[in-house]
């Protein structure tokens, strides 16, 4: 017997039955929130060319992502991120396209996560990306409230939605005296919220205003008191902008009635190299990590030739299926009806029968046996409570 095939790779499994309706109940409910408010499908290539990833604001780590050639030799990528692959097209397929685009898409990333034990290499996202439109203010605040639409969907009186600005730790490292190595390495630091290791590196870089407020950048999460706190630690004329479109923001969003389901934090650092703005987190109750992840990304547009603004956001659909499971929100496999039994000679007729039940909405099965203990038996197991017998007549026997 080959050793690898009864098993599926590291960091994927099967999903079978009820896990299935869960995730697609999660993708169902996400697709008609999003084309409710105007937005389309799009499906892109689940392997892209590697280059697509290695731009200057798309590096992803080579080492995490899934490699292969293709017939000519070239490498190629299980798709790592949606976002990117949104991108070019948007920028390729629909460059003549009347703007904004709302696009919302529902696939899987792939990422080698082989650092993280339990953690799954093969995720299903479903999202938006709302590229273009002259006032990027008035598209921040519908992404922000589809976020939260999105996370109401499943737990609307626990979710929590956290929003911060990259401008703000993109502005603090500008003014240190460091290659770009040292900063991917403190942003990793802060998003980790590794104090330790984050202070051991700040002071190496040295004592000053700046490495002062980078130590405390972990910390900076909480409600309307953090932007008083981070303008204390560190401001100049640029902060102070990022600070009070973010309070404004936030206001704006209490006001819709998300408050108390709204925090900040200017911790918010991952994938800040695509990042340009405004960045959020999304979770729900009983899920210690975040199940939605968004920002704006001003500048991706432009490096496939057509600048353009743009915003957007992915859920884990298996986080949130997961979620659902747990907590017995998730929709169950329903058991058959009834199952048709034809006796001899009356097989034929007996799948025309279980067609008629299945046009009425029912759900049936036809019974692949000899006879019709067997039958019996096989519905007893299985929970089913009727058969119908077709032969000259019909007759229903009730179990």
């Amino acid at each position: 017997m080959k050793r690898y095939d009864l098993i599926t790779p590291e960091g994927t499994s099967d999903l079978l039955f009820n896990g299935c309706l869960a995730r697609r109940a999660v993708e169902n409910k996400l697709s008609e929130l999003f084309k409710g408010f105007g937005y389309s499908e799009v499906v892109t290539p689940g392997i892209e060319f590697y280059d697509l990833f290695s731009g200057s604001s798309r590096n992803f780590r080579q080492e995490n992502m899934c490699k292969l050639t293709d017939s000519k030799g070239r490498l190629i990528v299980l798709r790592p991120d949606s976002t990117i692959p949104i991108a070019r097209l948007a920028s390729t397929r629909l460059k003549y396209a009347q703007l904004p685009l709302r696009l919302f898409y529902n696939q899987c990333i792939y990422e080698n996560n082989s650092l993280l034990k339990g953690r799954s290499d093969e995720t299903v996202q479903s999202g938006i990306e709302l590229i273009g439109g002259v006032n990027t203010k008035r598209a921040d605040y519908e992404a922000l409230s589809m976020a939260a639409e999105s996370l109401a969907e499943f737990d609307k009186e626990k979710f929590r939605l956290e929003i911060g600005h990259i401008g703000y730790f993109k502005e603090l490292v500008a003014h240190l005296d460091v290659d770009e190595r040292v900063r991917e390495e403190i942003r990793l630091l802060i998003s980790a919220k590794n104090y330790p290791a984050l202070n051991n590196l700040l002071d190496e870089v040295g004592d000053n205003h700046i490495t002062n407020a980078l130590k405390h950048l972990p910390r900076l999460f909480g409600g309307v008191e953090v932007f008083d706190k981070a303008a204390e630690l560190f401001t100049d004329e640029r902060i102070d902008k990022i600070l009070g479109y973010l309070k404004e923001v936030y206001h704006r969003l209490s006001s819709l009635g998300y408050d108390g389901k709204l925090s900040v934090d200017l911790g918010i650092v991952s994938h800040a190299d695509y990042y340009t703005g405004i960045v959020f987190k999304g979770y729900i109750s009983g899920v210690g990590q975040s199940v939605l992840k968004g920002g704006r990304y001003d500048g991706l547009l432009a490096e496939f030739g057509d600048p353009c603004p743009a915003v957007g956001f992915g859920v884990n659909c298996d986080a949130v299926a997961n979620y659902l499971r747990k907590n017995n929100l998730a929709p169950e496999l329903k058991k058959p009806d009834c199952i048709v039994f034809g006796e001899k000679g009356y097989v034929v007729e007996s799948i025309a029968y279980a067609q008629k039940l299945a046009a009425i909405g029912m759900t049936v099965e036809n019974s692949l046996f000899d006879t019709i203990d067997e039958t019996k038996e096989y519905a007893a197991a299985k929970g089913i409570h009727k058969i119908a017998v077709i032969g000259e007549d019909i007759q229903e026997i009730l179990l």
